[in-house]
């Protein structure tokens, strides 16, 4: 008896049934089963479905009898960008670095204050915003 009688047939794979489930039956029909091969590692193979963080499960409600499912990806995202999300991503670039350089200047003056106030320099005779008392009382 040949061999190719007892292999399967790809076509029983999971992931190539449902590839070939998504085309005509003319077309689905007319792979070999070398080209199934190399159809199923394409499908198995997929870098972009490898992430760092990969947490998948599902939780049920009792009380209101429903299911749930939750997906939490982490990983580099190296699919292209639309436009939208292109002009979106600078947004919110342009917005992270404004915040950054805000939150630093902030941070300088009240350690120049601090300084200053550590030296005992006073620039306006009788004026304070207590920041000096409170650090020192903590």
């Amino acid at each position: 008896m040949p061999k190719d009688y007892l292999r399967p047939s790809l076509k029983d794979d999971t992931r190539v049934n449902r590839a070939l489930g998504n085309m005509p039956k003319v077309h689905a029909d007319s792979f070999s089963e070398p080209q199934l091969l190399y159809l199923r590692r394409a499908l198995i193979n997929n870098r972009w479905q490898k992430h760092m963080i990969d947490s998948r499960g599902s939780f049920y409600l009792p009380f209101l009898g429903w299911r749930f499912f939750y997906v939490f990806l982490l990983g580099r995202n190296n699919r292209a960008y639309t436009r939208r999300e292109k002009q979106l991503s600078l947004v919110l670039f342009l917005l992270c670095i404004f915040a950054f350089i805000v939150m630093s200047i902030a941070f300088g003056l009240l350690l120049l204050y601090l300084l200053k106030s550590m030296l005992g320099i006073d620039l306006l005779e009788g004026t304070s915003l207590g920041i000096w008392d409170w650090f020192k009382a903590h």
